[in-house]
């Protein structure tokens, strides 16, 4: 293709794309798809600019809309497989902050020794060592501490709930 050819494409291209994209628009009915088509379209005409005679509109216009028409065809002979978002479903938050408040207010029912001990051993996760040096007592008070406080618990929340709860008891 001449350099004349060329800018006189280009010239074309800046001229008249605005009304090829609106007509790509009105037969894919997808903004993305008809800048793809008219890309295309663009393309299969630049191959054979030098041959066209006359106003190359209805020409690039042509090539458009038969393009757009096996694009259809090509679609409705092939098996589209429409695959599901991937959205795992997450768990009901709700019946675990449900769960947190039914523990909190049950702790709230032991002494405040009990309570500390329980809440440095389980939600902490610290050892009875560290537990009682924490709080300025020996490992005995620590472990007689948590006994205590998880029969409490227990009968406070219930045996099935205190399970879930301190599996590590």
């Amino acid at each position: 293709m001449g350099r004349r050819d060329e800018s006189a494409f280009e010239a074309f291209v800046a001229a008249r794309s605005g009304e090829l994209l609106r007509t790509a628009v009105l037969l894919t009915r997808d903004r993305g798809h008809a800048e793809d088509l008219l890309q295309t379209a663009l393309v299969k005409a630049y191959r054979r600019w030098g041959r066209i005679t006359g106003d190359p509109f209805p020409y690039v216009r042509r090539v458009l809309v038969t393009t757009a028409a096996s694009w259809w065809r090509l679609r409705s002979t092939q098996e589209i497989v429409s695959m599901p978002a991937h959205d795992p479903a997450a768990p009901d938050a709700t019946d675990a902050v449900a769960e947190r408040e039914r523990m909190a207010q049950a702790l709230a029912t032991l002494p405040p020794r009990m309570r500390a001990v329980l809440v440095l051993r389980y939600t902490e996760d610290l050892s009875e060592a560290a537990t009682a040096e924490l709080l300025g007592c020996s490992v005995h008070t620590v472990r007689s501490q948590t006994v205590r406080g998880l029969a409490r618990l227990r009968t406070v929340l219930g045996a099935a709930a205190s399970a879930t709860v301190f599996e590590e008891c």
